[in-house]
């Protein structure tokens, strides 16, 4: 569950925490003793203050002090450090990061996002992990495995590591539940795109104050629906998610020009609103507040479940396209150590912890047991008696905040959700690019100048508002200009060394 959002050395210690795992024992047990460090001359050596920043989508919880000096009681006992943690707001995290980055201000761990990866990267923000990761980082190799372990090599090396979750994606359409029941809409005969058709036009014929077919602020319709493998930004994509290691524009596939024609076909019937470029809301505010249907969506395990509480509205959902992992599925949400760390070995340790120790994970994800939640069963919990959602102190994004299969269950969930998701993960279709990443620095001015193209036209296409028949051949037109072809050259320049690197 996601309340709110609810939609991250000794060899003893290693010994410890394979056989830990191993043996499929509490992961608690996963501590270091050598973490209580002693220097040379056999001092004990004082805490080391691990800052960790990560990203917030509202205001701090009043609670959060309290997080902070429980997680440091474990930490100090295990690997002889204690915690800062350091939220940051979204809206204000890009430039805040950027600034202690660039001061020099202390930072051990921080959230890192796929779209600006490579460019911390480049920048050298970022220390190389494999050297830490080898010594004091093997839980978190062994929980991730080796296909998602190595998605966020650049040049060979890893800077990041994802947190564990859902580490691919199925496509489909949700729809509210009431409708469903209401209009006898049959789901079982939904399989593709097309397929939607006659059930947003029984939304239209009969609910004419709603949205059979709603995107959100700053998205599409299409924007949760992809066949391809972006390869991160989509100018240069490989089809068939990923299964040809062939860059192609996307803008001009047959098939984009289909899906156009088909957006522009529904958003003259009505079943796209006429504000769809300009809409300020989310599609879970507009589904909330009794205005839409349904959307397209990034479809999980327990998906619906997690809707349903952020809609306050029951959702079923269909899936279209099969679960795929491609280096965006997996990197989009990742964990780094900063180049201002002034002990990297004590951030991985921490790190570690985030990634195999259960209290540590359930900490973050849920607070503090008997006063933030309380366990119905060994894995399941609930509020408190008098607590609810709008009342509890603490609420975490168990997504965000390393191995997210060690945290508790919230009640009403699937009790078996976290070995559907690890099934989900395993059984993806995988991108022949997973683990590729693309360095746009050689290409700076084409890439912004190309994004820009992409802002003036793109959503405006993709919901319908214009015709694709006049505008699309005036969109690739402009694309060119600003170099996209370049663009692609360079990328398919860098795949093919990286698939020759890694035996592709």
């Amino acid at each position: 569950m996601k309340r709110k959002l609810n939609w991250i050395g000794a060899i003893l210690a290693m010994m410890l925490l394979l056989a830990a795992c191993s043996s499929n024992n509490g992961m608690n047990e996963a501590a270091s003793p050598a973490g209580n460090g002693s220097n040379d001359s056999g001092e004990a050596e004082a805490p080391y203050e691990l800052t960790v920043a990560y990203f917030t989508f509202g205001s701090v919880p009043q609670d959060q002090k309290l997080i902070e000096e429980e997680l440091s009681k474990i930490t100090k006992e295990k690997i002889n450090a204690t915690v800062k943690l350091l939220p940051i707001s979204l809206s204000a995290w890009q430039n805040q990061v950027n600034l202690m980055l660039t001061s020099n201000e202390k930072l051990d761990l921080m959230v890192l996002m796929g779209n600006t990866y490579a460019n911390q990267v480049a920048k050298g923000q970022l220390i190389a992990l494999d050297e830490l990761l080898a010594q004091s980082g093997t839980g978190i190799l062994e929980a991730l495995g080796p296909d998602y372990a190595n998605a966020t090599k650049i040049n060979g090396q890893a800077y990041g590591v994802p947190t564990i979750r859902d580490l691919a994606t199925s496509y489909g359409y949700l729809i509210r539940q009431d409708l469903v029941d209401k209009h006898a809409l049959d789901l079982s005969q939904v399989k593709t795109l097309n397929d939607l058709e006659p059930i947003l036009q029984t939304i239209k014929d009969n609910e004419p104050n709603m949205i059979p077919f709603v995107n959100g602020t700053g998205a599409s319709p299409l924007t949760y629906y992809s066949t391809r493998d972006s390869l991160g930004d989509d100018m240069g994509v490989l089809l068939n998610n990923g299964q040809d290691l062939k860059v192609v524009n996307w803008f001009e596939t047959e098939e984009y020009a289909a899906q156009l024609k088909q957006m522009r076909k529904w958003y003259q019937a009505g079943y796209i609103s006429k504000d769809a470029v300009t809409v300020k809301e989310s599609t879970s505010d507009i589904l909330k507040g009794g205005k839409g249907a349904g959307n397209l969506a990034t479809l999980k395990p327990g998906f619906d479940t997690q809707e349903t509480r952020l809609t306050g509205k029951a959702i079923t959902s269909v899936e279209l396209l099969p679960p795929v992992a491609k280096t965006s599925t997996v990197t989009n949400i990742m964990w780094g150590i900063a180049k201002n760390s002034k002990n990297p070995e004590k951030a991985m340790q921490f790190l570690n912890l985030m990634y195999t120790d259960k209290d540590v994970v359930n900490l973050f994800d849920w607070g503090i047991e008997g006063k933030h939640y309380v366990k119905v069963s060994e894995n399941i919990i609930d509020y408190p008696q008098g607590v609810d959602a709008a009342s509890v102190g603490y609420s975490g994004m168990g997504w965000l905040f390393g191995n997210q299969f060690l945290s508790y269950i919230f009640k009403g969930d699937d009790e078996n959700l976290w070995e559907k998701m690890k099934e989900f993960n395993n059984s993806a279709i995988k991108s022949k690019a997973l683990g590729f990443t693309f360095d746009s620095t050689p290409v700076k001015t084409e890439f912004a100048a190309v994004s820009n193209v992409l802002t003036q036209y793109r959503i405006a296409l993709e919901c319908g508002a214009l015709d694709p028949d006049k505008m699309l051949p005036e969109f690739i037109a402009k694309l060119k200009d600003a170099g996209i072809d370049k663009i692609i050259a360079e990328k398919q320049k860098q795949l093919d060394a990286w698939a020759a690197a890694n035996g592709q």
